[in-house]
């Protein structure tokens, strides 16, 4: 059998295999006449071959040849002729170990694929001693040559007696310039090595190198390093020793701090979370620069991983609730978590109940200031919002920017709030009830004036309604999703010109778009958006309860929601309280409350230090006749003419 057609399988420049060859078994093999050479009709083992090209290439037969560590150092392997099999057969004339078919046919295809031979077995969890063996690994764990984003670089470490290794990162979330600069050439020039000492030790002075430009860490475990690589690091790897160093060089492209998107102010810091997640950390590092801000680090995902970083107070949150979010964290069994939101779903108490039991936010100064009252931050990858947890009803209420104003201020933000809340949630199946079951309830004329305008309507009062609110909703998803640039126009497009229309052709009344109007503009005042999700979702139960019975299905539905809002908890914290179950916390609840009064943190939060502010906080002001402060103030004052009583 001619052995030249099957060793074109194992070049890189064949990729179909010839129809009239034909691969006979042993046993069935024809001879005539004269004994064929049983060495020319076996294929030679690859391990023979290579082994055969380096005494070839030590003979100086042929300079051409490279070693198998050579080879995997290109990435890339020679491709094999008939000329190298018969040539290493004159070399060795003893006889080789036959190799099977499967094995042949796994090399054809990844000759035709470009695939490279990595390591085989099952890959151990400790570093190789070997800088080939780890290479093999690196090329099996990474999928090399098709990964094209993975970079290995070769270099050598010492300039007199020097030795090899490599540097393997991820091209696109490294900093190159770190990579060249602080790592490269530091260690391509050190020459204070001690050859004598085992190149076991050679690791701290190479760390110490590359200690000035980056923080280098060194990890033993495959699982370790490759996690590293993963995320930006740059990981090195070297010859002899069985352990690697892990360098700081993140340096991928991500959005600058910018304004916020769904929690605007007018009076208070405008910057927000980003797609980075050691900016969002550093965020609330620099509005709350204290020792006691703890950030602990876990990791989600069988399949990819993602960093979650859990912040609170040492001293002030309490422990107990830390170790129920480390418990729920670490027992999530998943391939992939993207964002926060999935977590939030995961973590949270109760999940059938529509009322989130999670604060999401993109302002960090929300995230210190909760931070500061007990609660626990939990940050996820590359989301831009945080989570806070526990969190409150009247939490979500609240906005940042009612702690900058003063107290009668912010206090009347928050009433027309709580009657936006009631407006958005009733208003519609108020309009029903009214008007099919109780007119007698509204003045004459109003009623008269009511039944005049559904005169010229074909629809009952409920479908007038479920259309209209359909169609708010429709509005509200596709300004959303459409382009920034032409948002308005669909507004003012669905809002105005179809609402006219429908109201001139007599299919909606004209009181009902008011009625819809104004619980829309209702809903917009959330300042939570999983809240007003929830508003819009339980308006349409009050519509149907409504429709049905009246105030008296009103009645009902508002008892029912009650009862459940008073057994829904967020991490074991009712999230009605302090109102039920009544507890005397911080007057910053229902209504803002003077800031020099608002001395305990919400004990709904069970802090360690329930005080916040010292008894007297305005120790000048001559009214705290009790205060030394306020005596000695009374003095200066005095003695500078400015206060003389």
């Amino acid at each position: 059998m001619d052995w030249s057609r099957f060793t074109r399988l194992l070049t890189v420049d064949d990729s179909v295999m010839d129809e009239a060859f034909v691969l006979t078994p042993e046993d069935q093999r024809k001879t005539s006449g004269k004994r064929r050479n049983h060495r020319r009709d076996v294929p030679y083992s690859r391990l023979r071959l290579l082994r055969a090209k380096v005494n070839i290439r030590e003979s100086q037969q042929s300079a051409n040849y490279e070693s198998d560590v050579e080879i995997s150092d290109k990435r890339e392997d020679r491709a094999l002729t008939s000329r190298d099999v018969y040539t290493s057969e004159r070399t060795f004339q003893t006889a080789v170990r036959p190799i099977s078919f499967e094995e042949l046919a796994t090399r054809a295809i990844r000759r035709t694929t470009g695939e490279t031979l990595s390591f085989q077995g099952p890959i151990p969890k400790a570093i190789q001693y070997d800088l080939a063996t780890n290479r093999r690994i690196l090329t099996r764990l990474f999928r090399l040559p098709r990964n094209a984003d993975i970079v290995i670089r070769d270099f050598s470490i010492g300039g007199d007696h020097p030795f090899r290794a490599i540097a393997v990162f991820v091209d696109g979330l490294a900093d190159k310039t770190i990579i060249n600069t602080h790592i490269l050439e530091p260690l391509m020039y050190l020459t204070n090595l001690d050859h004598q000492t085992p190149r076991g030790q050679w690791l701290d002075h190479i760390k110490q190198a590359l200690v000035p430009g980056n923080q280098a860490v060194a990890f033993k475990t495959w699982k370790e390093a490759s996690e590293n690589i993963l995320a930006g690091s740059t990981v090195l790897f070297f010859d002899g020793i069985s352990a690697v160093l892990s360098v700081e060089t993140k340096g991928w492209e991500h959005r600058t701090v910018g304004l916020s998107q769904s929690e605007a102010v007018v009076r208070g810091p405008h910057d927000a979370f980003t797609e980075s997640f050691r900016a969002n950390t550093g965020l609330v590092r620099a509005k709350l620069r204290s020792p006691r801000l703890v950030t602990e680090m876990l990791q989600i995902g069988t399949l990819a991983s993602t960093d979650v970083a859990i912040m609170y107070m040492d001293g002030v949150t309490n422990p107990k609730l830390v170790t129920e979010i480390k418990k729920r964290i670490m027992g999530i069994e998943i391939d992939y978590l993207p964002d926060s939101g999935m977590l939030e779903q995961f973590l949270e108490d109760g999940p059938i109940s529509f009322f989130p039991k999670f604060l999401s936010t993109e302002r960090p100064d929300r995230v210190a200031y909760g931070l500061s009252e007990g609660q626990v931050a939990i940050f996820v990858g590359h989301s831009t919002f945080a989570l806070l947890a526990p969190v409150l009803f009247w939490t979500l209420l609240q906005t940042s920017e009612d702690a900058y104003l003063r107290w009668p201020f912010g206090s009347f933000i928050r009433v027309i709030r709580l009657i936006s809340l009631t407006i958005a949630l009733l208003l519609p199946s108020f309009y029903i009830a009214v008007t099919n079951f109780h007119p007698e309830m509204i003045p004459t004329d109003l009623m008269l004036a009511i039944a005049a305008s559904r005169e010229r309507v074909p629809f009952p009062v409920v479908l007038e309604v479920v259309l209209m609110e359909f169609s708010i909703e429709l509005i509200r998803e596709a300004g959303i999703r459409i382009p920034t640039i032409i948002g308005p126009t669909i507004g003012i497009v669905g809002a105005l010109i179809l609402g006219q229309a429908a109201v001139a052709a007599g299919i909606i009344s004209p009181l009902l778009i008011i009625v819809v109007a104004v619980t829309a503009l209702a809903s917009f005042t959330m300042p939570n958006y999983n809240l007003s999700f929830s508003v819009r979702l339980l308006r349409f139960g009050f519509i149907v309860a409504g429709a049905a019975f009246g105030f008296y299905g009103i009645a009902l539905g508002l008892m029912i929601l009650l009862m459940h809002m008073v057994t829904v908890r967020s991490l074991g914290v009712p999230i009605m309280s302090p109102i039920a179950p009544r507890r005397t916390s911080s007057p910053d609840s229902l209504l803002r409350g003077k800031i020099f009064k608002m001395e305990q943190r919400p004990n709904a939060y069970w802090p360690l230090r329930t005080r916040k502010e010292a008894e007297v906080t305005r120790g000048f002001d001559p009214r705290v006749a009790d205060s030394e402060e306020a005596k000695r103030a009374r003095r200066g004052w005095g003695r500078r003419g400015r206060v003389k009583k």
